[in-house]
């Protein structure tokens, strides 16, 4: 026992038991349904065929209003959940034939689980500079993707997310008064804002005479207003076009307006990070925070909104160390320097690091 007690501190991390259980997280959008429509026509489906799967211990699932349907299967203690993401996403592909189009066309994601938050961070500009709607583009765009490949992160999510999008908002009467009805306008909009591969001219085999092979390229996918409201809706018997202004108008605007979040008065944007079960939080934070700042620019500000970690010890902090001297030196990230050292007040460690650093 005595050599056993002494070999503990030199034993690796990888041979430490597994503590958290691992989960595997399922993830469907119906457009717009209703949580009883969502809960029958896909979460139900989808609970029927991955209840049973190996290893599993129980699983919550959840259907929103906003068309949202999330289910968490949690598996045994030990279980590679590895295998345990391909033998839920097997299950899942087994279902896919009862899913509704629209869940088929939007996809269903199948991704290991996360312990929990890890914390919760707003983004804004100041003095209302920018939207929201700009802000949430930014961080989809340039930031999201970048704090995805921090270790120990297993998700970020974004909280009032604002993606682009166009926006057709169509008048009933005028759809009455022409025999149209929204489907048409969606077949309409489904046919004629396609990317098409055109081809190319003079390809092999052609004749000797043919000295040059020019590729084609035809008109994709619409981007502008003007183009959306020249969409075809209806052709009539005397050559008359009904075209999409003539039944209703269109806009860029946001894909979702179910969500708003603001901060200290302002339009803000929020992330939330997924922390691995796997995943050690003060490590995570801190490669988390050295991301964040090498990918925000200097006019977005930030706010922790929901630190969840718990305190670190002596040997932690040592690893805060590189990040709070990094971060005094950079604006954008003087929120993130304030809040780890106000968040850990009982640990002298990190406030004895934090007034070095300073």
């Amino acid at each position: 026992m005595l050599a056993g007690a002494i070999a503990i501190p030199t034993l690796p991390i990888g041979r430490y038991p597994e503590l958290a259980p691992p989960a595997v997280a399922v993830t469907a959008i119906y457009t717009g349904a209703n949580a009883q429509t969502v809960e029958s026509a896909v979460t139900t489906p989808l609970e029927s065929v991955i209840n049973g799967v190996e290893g599993m211990l129980y699983m919550t699932s959840a259907s929103t209003n906003n068309g949202f349907s999330s289910i968490t299967v949690t598996f045994e203690v030990g279980r590679d959940p590895d295998l345990a993401a391909v033998d839920v996403q097997n299950r899942v592909n087994s279902a896919l034939g009862r899913m509704p189009l629209e869940v088929r066309t939007n996809g269903i994601t199948v991704s290991k689980g996360s312990a929990g938050f890890l914390a919760g961070i707003g983004f804004y500009s100041d003095n209302n500079r920018y939207s929201s709607l700009f802000i949430s583009n930014y961080l989809d765009r340039y930031v999201r993707d970048a704090l995805k490949r921090v270790p120990g992160v297993a998700n970020v999510i974004i909280f009032g997310e604002r993606r682009f999008a166009m926006r057709l908002w169509l008048d009933p009467n005028r759809l009455a008064g022409r025999g149209l009805t929204a489907s048409d306008v969606t077949n309409a909009l489904r046919e004629q804002n396609v990317q098409v591969a055109a081809g190319s001219v003079g390809a092999q085999p052609s004749s000797e005479d043919q000295m040059f092979q020019l590729s084609v390229r035809a008109a994709g996918r619409l981007t502008e207003v003007n183009e959306f409201e020249d969409i075809v809706v209806k052709a009539g018997q005397d050559g008359a076009l009904v075209r999409v202004r003539d039944i209703g108008r269109v806009e860029l605007g946001a894909e979702d307006y179910s969500s708003r979040l603001r901060f200290a008065g302002v339009e803000a944007s929020g992330i939330g990070i997924m922390l691995l079960p796997t995943a050690a939080a003060i490590s995570a934070l801190a490669d988390f925070c050295l991301a964040g700042c090498a990918a925000l620019p200097s006019w977005m500000s930030t706010a922790v909104m929901r630190p969840s970690c718990c305190p670190p010890s002596a040997g932690e902090s040592r690893r805060l160390l590189p990040f709070l001297r990094s971060t005094n030196r950079r604006r954008p990230c003087s929120t993130f320097f304030c809040w780890l050292t106000s968040t850990f007040p009982v640990n002298r460690a990190v406030s004895a690091l934090a007034s070095k650093s300073a």
